[in-house]
């Protein structure tokens, strides 16, 4: 009894050492490695644990989004350089640090691993880090230094990932993003020229912004000004017309009469000269 106890308990332990687990954010997929069957299972095992005879090997791809950074740092990612080299349309060497996001269809894992049988690791750091840096080459090479370090390198990343994105969509490689990490490495000098001209081109607008803003400026001061001098104009016309007014209406009757309403019935002791007109002419018999 004791002998079949023991038995036993070695076959459950075999049993348990030949079974994996396909955790949660996973897909499986089981290898036969000798026989007629060898090769992929076309069936993609789900969450759970499998059994895995001597003669099978299971692989198990992340289905959740997979984050990876190449980088000359030896701290980051890989202890190895794995920062992307290029060249420029005139034929400058560029260096650059690069990050990327993507994720594995479930459907489609069998696929990519018929494809590179390999695990994700070997498929991330060898042949997608090889496809990035070849779209890098192919598509750095329509531009020159100053456009990829300046106004183009957007347009660089775009048509990058969108070349990437071309070559896995197939295997059921989803690319979700492909960026830069830090400032492109060129040569100090070329930094340098280029930065002083763009300083040139920023402070050329700059200028020319503010000769726009002046002219308008100027433009304002001189509508008031123009505005003002149509108001004095108007306001004298207005004031000639009122005197013209006033003067056409003066008549000898008017200035009499005038005169005898401001009269108060007594000849000024003083008179001014001997050509001055009475106050009021009163008349003679």
């Amino acid at each position: 009894m004791k002998k079949i106890i023991g038995i036993l308990a070695v076959l459950s332990v075999l049993m348990l050492s030949g079974c994996s687990n396909v955790e949660p954010g996973y897909v499986g997929i089981k290898v036969y490695l000798l026989g007629g069957d060898k090769g992929v299972d076309s069936q993609e095992l789900g969450v759970g644990r499998y059994w895995i005879g001597v003669n099978e090997q299971l692989y198990t791809f992340p289905t959740f989004t997979q984050t990876h950074a190449w980088t000359k740092d030896a701290t980051e990612g890989s202890p190895n350089d794995e920062s992307i080299d290029f060249q420029s349309k005139n034929g400058m060497n560029i260096n650059t640090d690069v990050g990327i996001s993507f994720n594995i269809d479930p459907q489609s894992v069998s696929k990519v691993f018929q494809k590179y049988r390999k695990g994700i690791n070997e498929i991330t750091h060898v042949y997608l880090r090889n496809m990035v840096r070849d779209s890098f080459v192919s598509q750095a090479s329509k531009l020159t230094d100053e456009e990829i370090y300046g106004e183009k390198k957007d347009q660089l990343l775009a048509a990058v990932e969108a070349q990437v994105r071309t070559e896995t969509k197939d295997l059921g490689i989803v690319i979700e993003r492909i960026y830069l990490i830090g400032q492109m490495r060129l040569p100090g000098l070329v930094i340098n020229a280029i930065n002083a001209k763009i300083s040139a081109s920023q402070l050329a607008s700059q200028k020319q912004v503010e000769i726009i803003s002046a002219q308008a400026e100027a433009q304002k001061k001189i509508a008031a000004a123009d505005g003002e001098a149509q108001s004095i104009l108007l306001v004298a016309k207005a004031q000639a017309k009122a005197n013209k007014l006033i003067s056409d209406s003066l008549t000898p009757e008017l200035v009499e009469y005038k005169k005898v309403e401001k009269w108060n019935g007594v000849n000024s002791a003083t008179v001014l000269s001997t050509n001055t007109s009475p106050l009021v002419n009163l008349g003679t018999k």
